[in-house]
């Protein structure tokens, strides 16, 4: 087995080399790597001298870490020393930090060997991987369909099998929809767990670093890697941080289970009216006719009816599984979406053509910058940034920035209410399966993408994707696992249940041989 476990404990052990480990990586993407493009740089030189390194620690009798010679891909908008960190932008084409990520910093320190860096939407800015300067990303299950996005070339490059492991951010849900749209399993943790320090920022307030993983273990082990307190980051929390992997054993006996009445189409039952239910069974398709409030359009039937399945499971495993409601979840796209462009707006002023990145000479310093910034951005970026500035403007700001940011504490309000009742709550993790690429060209039906992710990016907790069978065409579908701040633990426990009692999800493509299959 390819997975990060399996080779860091081979590794570790002298039963592998990680030159040979990595050498069968580097193949894989040479071979396949042109029907994805998960990658906009492989860094095969640095990663051999990397791999060797390892090898002779281990050689020398000492212990190079939890991630001895583990393969790993970062996104392209994290900080890598001497190595281009594009954010697939013509903005920084070619740009090279002067320093690396905490997070690159972390995995390094625990003996993985970084393999190259991602293609994403420009600046995290998208949820298709379509938006790249560099070209579009291919999801691994269907060339013609996308990944997802932003993060679509990190989850794409685990999904087919290129590495074992992937880091992204998550502002919207860039980690956790490419994950259920790759089929595999990718968290964003809780606000300032995870150091920010090296990622180039998109929305400040939102934005969290993130493992993908073709497993809950090997996420889980990724995850306890990168936490931890980080004085480089003022948003960092200085908490300890837990045995990840432990809580993975402990079964779900007990735990109380809220499904999102909202997300998922149904709630007026036993459980809405009356708190959760022990084994509750009316979680089947007839309450999807029975609301208890709004809810949400755009879920497709075969999504929910997969998450409504994991929730049973659970229930069967001794989970208490019951309805909640949390209605503002109903306006986070609404709030995000004046936000995070508003934000952006702030964060993207800095790429003006004076101190980094690309410049195109005008006759004065406001030509100059107007021009740079003209042919630097795509024209997702423009937007978005046009976006913001309008709502940050004068006589605009009390109607639509201050509003939305009062939505975001009612979500706040709202969650902290359900976790009052529930230990975790469960929704689909995107409202569909991969689609096709130019499908949704319209951007409202792009931006509701982003309808069951974006919750848990206002509130700041954790939330994960899941993979759990299969929805149109065959293609996988993602459980989203939702849980307090800093309350990781109990959402991989659930999470872990819901990999035991999921069916089996065919590898993707030429992927098979990277799990242990036929390849």
């Amino acid at each position: 087995m390819n997975t990060a476990h399996a080779i860091a404990s081979d590794v570790r052990a002298g039963t592998r080399r990680a030159t040979d480990v990595l050498e069968d990586f580097l193949g894989r993407i040479e071979a396949h790597d042109g029907d994805v493009h998960a990658f906009n740089t492989v860094t095969a030189d640095q990663a051999r001298a990397a791999a060797a390194s390892i090898d002779a620690a281990v050689d020398g009798g000492r212990d190079p870490g939890p991630l001895a010679g583990v393969p790993v891909a970062f996104k392209d908008n994290l900080c890598t020393r001497g190595v281009a960190t594009t954010c697939s932008s013509r903005m920084l084409e070619g740009w090279q930090p002067p320093y690396d990520a905490t997070v690159v910093q972390a995995m390094t320190a625990a003996g993985a060997v970084m393999i190259g860096k991602t293609n994403l939407d420009e600046f995290a800015m998208g949820s298709s991987t379509e938006h790249s300067a560099f070209g579009p990303t291919r999801n691994p299950y269907d060339f013609a369909r996308v990944p997802g996005g932003s993060s679509g070339g990190s989850a794409a490059a685990v999904a087919a099998g290129f590495a074992p492991l992937a880091l992204g951010s998550d502002t919207g849900g860039s980690i956790r929809q490419p994950a259920s749209l790759c089929g595999i399993v990718g968290i964003k943790p809780t606000y300032g767990r995870v150091s920010r320090y090296g990622l180039v920022a998109f929305a400040s307030s939102f934005d969290q670093i993130g493992p993908f993983a073709t497993d809950v273990a090997d996420a889980a082990l990724a995850l306890g890697v990168i936490s931890g307190h980080d004085p480089a980051d003022s948003t960092s929390i200085p908490a300890a941080v837990p045995d990840f992997e432990a809580a993975l054993g402990r079964g779900v006996e007990g735990l109380r289970v809220g499904v999102v009445s909202e997300l998922t189409g149904s709630g007026r039952n036993r459980a809405a009216n009356g708190g959760p239910v022990q084994g509750d069974t009316a979680l089947g398709n007839a309450a999807l006719e029975d609301a208890a409030g709004e809810v949400l359009d755009g879920i497709d039937a075969d999504v929910t009816e997969r998450v409504l399945e994991a929730a049973g499971a659970l229930a069967d495993a001794g989970a208490i599984v019951g309805r909640v409601s949390v209605p503002a979840v109903t306006y986070g796209l609404t709030a995000y979406y004046l936000i995070a462009p508003a934000e952006a707006s702030s964060n993207l002023a800095r790429y003006d053509g004076t101190r980094y990145g690309l410049r195109i000479e005008g006759a004065d310093v406001e030509e100059m910058n107007r021009l740079t910034r003209r042919a630097g951005f795509g024209d997702e970026v423009k937007a978005r940034i046009m976006l913001g500035t309008f709502a940050l403007s004068a006589g605009y700001y009390d109607a639509y920035y201050g509003k939305a940011q009062r939505v975001r504490m009612l979500t706040r309000r709202d969650f902290d209410a359900a976790y009052a009742d529930y230990d975790v709550l469960l929704s689909p993790t995107s409202p569909c399966v991969a689609f096709r690429f130019g499908e949704r060209a319209d951007p409202m039906t792009m931006y509701r993408c982003d309808t069951c992710t974006i919750p848990s990016n206002l509130s700041g907790d954790p939330a994960m994707s899941v993979p759990f069978g299969t929805g149109a065409e065959g293609l996988p579908v993602g459980v989203q696992i939702m849980a307090p701040a800093l309350g990781e633990e109990a959402m991989l426990t659930v999470a872990a249940a819901i990999e035991r009692a999921a069916p089996e999800l065919a590898a993707p493509r030429f992927a098979e041989s990277s799990t242990g299959g036929a390849a």
